[in-house]
C-alpha cells in the first residue's frame, strides 16, 4: 500500500511539473505573440508622441516658448509618459514580468476594454463574459454529446440498416462550420419568417420578471444552439457510430454473443466499457472549449460571451484581455489532461498509474 502511494505521489509530482512547465512555455509564447515579439512596443511609443505632440500643441502658454524649448518639454513629457507605460525597460525584461503575471492570474487592467459595470480589470472583463459563454456552448455541446452517443450506440446495433446508410450520407454535412449554418438560420428564422431574434442575449429592454428574462435568454439561444447542433451532429454521430462499431466486431464481443449474453449486458459490458476513456477524453475536451467559445459564431449572433470578448479584444489591440484569455484556457487545458491521467486508470485496467504492472 506504501510503495502504491509512493508511486502515485512520484508519478503526480512528475506529471504536474511537466505540465505546469508546458503551460509556461505556451503563456510566454502567448505574450510574444500578443505583442508582435515587441513591435506592439513601437505603436505604442508612436501613440504616446502623438498624444503628447498634440496635449502640448494645444496649451497657447506653450507656443509662445522657443523651437529648443518646446523640444525639450516635448522629450521630458514623452519621456515620462513612457515610463507611466512601462516602456522605458527592454521588451525582453517586461515579457518575464508579463510572464509571472500570467502564471499568478494577474492580468492587471485592460488598455481600451471595459466591463459593463466600467471596470478595467482584465479579471473582472473575462468573469463577466464567462457565464454568456457556458451557458450557451455548454447547452450546444452537451445536446450533442449526448444525442450522438446514444443514437451512434443504437446505430451500431442496426449496421447496414436504411438509417445507418442514412446517417452515413448525412456526415458531409457537417463539413461547414458553425457560423455558416448560423447565417443560414439567422436568414431564415430571423429575417424571412421573423420568428425568433438575430441575436444577443436578452430582449431590449430587458423583461421586469425572472421568468420573462429566462424565457427571453432561451429564445435567443434557439437559434445558435441549433447552428452549433447542425454543424457538430453529423460527423459526431458518424465517428461514435464507427468507434462502437470497432469494437463490437471484437472476438471477445463474439464469444459473449455465443453464450447467450443479452445485447444490453454486452453494450454494457464489452463495448461501452472499453470505450469509457476516449468518451471522457471527448467529453473533458468539450467541457475545455465552452471557456473559450467561437469567436466568429458568437460574433455573428452578437452573444456576449468569451469568443465575442476575444475577437473585440483582437480589433482593439488590447494585449492584456487576449493574454487573459488564452492563460485561462491554458491552465484549464493542463488541469484536464492531468485529471485525465487519473480517470483512465480508474476505468481502463489495463492503464496503471507510474507504469505499475499487474501482477
Amino acid at each position: 500500500m506504501l510503495e502504491n502511494l509512493k508511486r502515485l505521489f512520484s508519478y503526480f509530482s512528475v506529471r504536474s511539473f511537466l505540465l505546469l512547465f508546458t503551460v509556461v512555455v505556451a503563456i510566454y509564447l502567448i505574450i510574444i505573440i500578443a505583442n508582435m515579439g515587441g513591435y506592439m512596443d513601437k505603436i505604442k511609443e508612436s501613440e504616446i508622441m502623438e498624444q503628447v505632440y498634440n496635449t502640448v500643441r494645444g496649451n497657447p502658454a506653450l507656443q509662445r516658448l522657443s523651437p529648443s524649448e518646446l523640444r525639450a518639454i516635448l522629450d521630458k513629457q514623452i519621456e515620462i509618459a513612457k515610463r507611466q507605460a512601462g516602456l522605458d525597460k527592454p521588451f525582453i525584461t517586461r515579457s518575464l514580468e508579463y510572464l509571472i503575471r500570467g502564471i499568478t492570474l494577474n492580468f492587471g487592467r485592460a488598455e481600451q476594454m471595459t466591463s459593463d459595470s466600467g471596470s478595467n480589470q482584465v479579471r473582472l472583463i473575462l468573469l463577466e463574459r464567462l457565464p454568456h459563454t457556458l451557458l450557451l456552448w455548454g447547452t450546444a455541446d452537451l445536446l450533442v454529446f449526448f444525442v450522438s452517443v446514444f443514437f451512434a450506440l443504437a446505430l451500431s446495433r442496426r449496421y447496414g440498416s436504411f438509417i445507418d446508410r442514412l446517417s452515413v450520407s448525412l456526415a458531409p454535412l457537417s463539413t461547414p462550420p458553425v457560423w455558416f449554418y448560423g447565417i443560414l438560420l439567422i436568414l431564415l428564422f430571423a429575417s424571412f419568417l421573423r420568428l425568433l431574434p438575430y441575436g444577443g442575449f436578452v430582449d431590449a429592454p430587458p423583461p421586469s420578471t425572472t421568468l420573462a428574462y429566462v424565457l427571453s435568454v432561451i429564445k435567443h439561444m434557439i437559434l445558435p444552439v441549433l447552428s452549433v447542433f447542425i454543424a457538430l451532429i453529423f460527423s459526431s454521430l458518424y465517428s461514435w457510430r464507427t468507434f462502437f462499431l470497432i469494437y463490437s466486431s471484437e472476438d471477445y464481443v463474439e464469444m459473449a454473443k455465443a453464450k447467450g449474453l443479452s445485447s444490453r449486458a454486452i453494450e454494457r459490458r464489452y463495448i461501452l466499457r472499453p470505450t469509457l476513456p476516449p468518451i471522457v477524453t471527448s467529453f473533458a475536451m468539450m467541457m475545455i472549449s465552452l471557456w473559450m467559445g467561437g469567436i466568429v459564431t458568437e460574433t455573428v449572433f452578437a452573444w456576449p460571451g468569451l469568443g465575442r470578448l476575444l475577437y473585440d479584444a483582437i480589433q482593439h489591440v488590447d494585449t492584456p484581455v487576449i493574454v487573459g484569455s488564452n492563460v485561462i484556457y491554458g491552465y484549464l487545458l493542463a488541469i484536464t489532461v492531468l485529471l485525465l491521467d487519473f480517470l483512465y486508470a480508474a476505468l481502463d485496467p489495463r492503464v496503471r498509474l507510474g507504469g505499475a504492472r499487474r501482477s
